[in-house]
């Protein structure tokens, strides 16, 4: 399976040549303020299996101190991935192109969740991290 994805403005381009896992909506402040809205929703991937296909020198990062960090177009500021430690280990959901084949699994740090979020009924929700098994 090919998954493609993109930025708003298209300068930037990704394919990942297998299937995203783990599906999940983080609503922890840093993601509310990350990502301008309630939640991140993202997918984790392979890093062997995620190719840039354009635009990688249109990318600019950001790296927290725990080694977590993202990669976002320079141009329209649309986030594309999460990496950890280098190397990409997730994309953000809003970028994929087309059907990804994966829904959303959780809705992990849903105890700093923004007050004025509701969160659907149905999906796993975790006040924090999710056990490693789930």
């Amino acid at each position: 399976m090919t998954i493609n994805g993109s930025c708003f403005c298209g300068a930037v381009r990704y394919k990942i040549e297998g299937k995203l896992r783990d599906a999940r909506s983080c609503h922890c402040s840093m993601c509310r303020k990350a990502f301008s809205a309630q939640a991140s929703a993202y997918a984790l991937a392979e890093p062997e299996e995620f190719f840039w296909v354009s635009g990688e020198d249109s990318l600019t990062s950001y790296e927290s101190k725990s080694g977590a960090g993202l990669l976002f177009c320079s141009i329209c500021g649309s986030t594309l991935c999460g990496t950890y430690e280098g190397k990409v280990h997730g994309v953000t959901l809003g970028c994929v192109e087309g059907n990804p084949e994966i829904e959303l699994e959780m809705h992990i740090f849903v105890g700093s969740k923004a007050s004025w979020e509701t969160i659907p009924e149905g999906v796993l929700q975790y006040e924090e991290w999710p056990p490693k098994d789930a």
